[in-house]
């Protein structure tokens, strides 16, 4: 069993993983904001979880300072970390020129730059023990079909995804794992939708707005019409478990979970492959897998 940390883990896949990774005998940091304020009830329910083996710890990913705390407090506690989980994300709905550059940057800082500052402050301590796991928790959108109105997310997702696939080169060497989850676009059992940010130029919006009258209104009815009665958001929970408790070594590079198959997972598979043949031609080809030491 392991000492994990996630990001994001107030609500959505991050408080469902945290509690599947919990009953599954790891010991799990929910990371979250202001746990002293807004979050203080999440916090508490977490706290109050699997007796004790998840705990609630402050972390806000657009702090530095914060990150590093975070990972101070689950190794002053722990003494190692073994899973690092980016989970940390905000989706955003509406034309994409609606959206002031300032915006897009606030996204970016969430979804991609807030990895980074995670990553400086968790590699360190992974590296010393040449031992790890880093999952990445990205999106079908990074390759699959599209809707329209998405766009400033989409870019976000996709940008994180890149950074993944290099870091995964980067870190094997340190005996680090990596693995790529993907989910496609459930519609409910998270807040996703409900929760998402809006743009801030009213006047362009609703210049939008007179030709595309209703449409994120129709994409999310659309949405839903694809996704099977049978599809369960807690399978993404289920699966980050799976792979949390296989063997280092054997971990798959991307799990898919898109009840709605949007494409992605063969676009994807042809995309890693050319990665990987590519990486074969250029004697690289150990990188795809982490040292054992």
């Amino acid at each position: 069993m392991g000492t994990i940390l996630i990001s994001g883990a107030s609500s959505g896949f991050g408080a469902l993983t945290a509690r599947a990774l919990a009953d599954a005998g790891h010991t799990v940091y929910a990371g979250m904001r202001d746990v002293a304020g807004r979050n203080a009830t999440a916090a508490a329910e977490a706290r109050a979880y699997a007796g004790g083996t998840l705990r609630a710890v402050e972390l806000d990913v657009s702090s530095d300072e914060s990150a590093r705390q975070a990972v101070a407090t689950v190794v002053g506690e722990q003494g190692r970390l073994d899973v690092l989980l980016h989970n940390a994300g905000h989706m955003v709905t509406g034309p994409a020129e609606a959206f002031t550059p300032e915006q897009l940057a606030q996204l970016y800082d969430t979804n991609v730059v807030g990895t980074q500052r995670l990553n400086r402050a968790a590699l360190p301590v992974l590296r010393r023990q040449h031992d790890g796991l880093v999952v990445w928790v990205g999106s079908s959108s990074t390759r699959g079909g599209t809707p329209p109105y998405l766009a400033p997310y989409f870019a976000a997702k996709a940008g994180m995804d890149a950074l993944a696939q290099s870091y995964a080169l980067e870190l094997s060497r340190f005996g680090i794992e990596t693995t790529i989850v993907v989910p496609g676009a459930f519609t409910k059992g998270t807040n996703h939708f409900a929760h998402s940010g809006s743009p801030a130029d009213i006047a362009v919006a609703a210049e939008y707005e007179e030709r595309y009258a209703g449409l994120m209104d129709d994409v999310r009815q659309r949405l839903a019409g694809l996704e099977p009665e049978w599809a369960d958001v807690a399978d993404v929970a289920r699966a980050i478990v799976d792979v949390v408790g296989a063997e280092k070594g054997r971990r798959p590079f991307r799990v898919h979970i898109d009840p709605s198959d949007d494409g992605s997972v063969a676009v994807n598979a042809v995309a890693d492959r050319i990665r990987a043949d590519f990486l074969l031609r250029i004697g690289l080809s150990d990188l795809l897998h982490p040292s054992v030491s």
